[in-house]
């Protein structure tokens, strides 16, 4: 579960990847595209760039992203048939391979105008996954993670996603630790320094209860209600985690 100085190095190039590759997608983000174009113009600027995409073959899975709208939660198949509209939102997870080793991200997007009430949600789960990573730091333990997202989200009367949880990452796209989004402080894995952690919080409007769809990926909530996922991928440091990918280019590109 600890990585050498040299895999991080280059866990950080396809970190970089991985983020860029949501830049892009982030510049197509508006109603009337559909997800599967997302998906084309993904896996062809991962492969300009030199990598694979990571998520295609894994487990079959046959596309580059996972495009997951409103109320589906993550794992959402991308579809000519599946239209972006005025008020929606997608998460959008993506994962490269480059040079053996892999990155993993994930970002929430608005779609036009959406409801003020969605945008919360979207703005308190991205605060999640930060005061989450807060928590990325040697002599802790993996529930000190868990219990800061959890505790951030219920105080806001959201829910959890207990059955999905974040993962380590290194030469395969999910490695041991397991990182879950609920917990306890004091409980599991001690976290050691050079862990490559990716932290996805996935929380819920309403109820925290999942279902999955017929297509045998896509999870979604029960009641319908909206699910917001965001994912960055972390080292665990003395002092702070380094966060090796980024939304500094979705950002960029969503003020443009």
């Amino acid at each position: 579960m600890v990585k050498t100085d040299h895999e991080i190095a280059l866990l950080r190039q396809s970190a970089l990847l991985t983020s860029k590759t949501l830049g892009e997608i982030a510049a197509m983000i508006r109603p009337g595209v559909t997800t599967y174009e997302l998906d084309v113009r993904a896996e062809e600027f991962i492969r300009d760039n030199g990598g694979k995409p990571g998520f295609k073959g894994y487990k079959s899975y046959p596309f580059t992203l996972c495009t997951s709208v409103n109320s589906q939660i993550v794992h959402g198949v991308p579809s000519k048939t599946v239209v972006l509209k005025d008020g929606d939102i997608i998460s959008v997870d993506c994962g490269v391979n480059l040079n053996g080793y892999f990155g993993d991200s994930a970002y929430t997007f608005e779609v036009g105008e959406v409801e003020e009430s969605t945008l919360k949600l979207l703005r308190v789960t991205k605060e999640c996954l930060f005061r989450g990573i807060e928590k990325a730091i040697i002599r802790n333990r993996m529930g000190d993670i868990s219990y800061a997202i959890q505790q951030h989200a219920e105080s806001n009367s959201y829910s959890v996603v207990r059955e999905l949880l974040g993962h380590g990452i290194g030469t395969k796209i999910h490695e041991k630790p397991d990182v879950p989004n609920h917990g306890k402080r004091g409980w599991g894995v001690r976290l050691q320094k050079n862990m490559v952690l990716c932290i996805e919080p996935m929380i819920n409007k309403g109820k925290r209860k999942v279902v999955e769809e017929r297509d045998g990926w896509t999870v979604r909530t029960r009641d319908n209600q909206p699910s917001a996922h965001y994912e960055l991928m972390v080292v665990v440091g003395e002092k702070q985690a380094e966060i090796l990918s980024t939304f500094s280019f979705i950002e960029e590109r969503l003020m443009k």
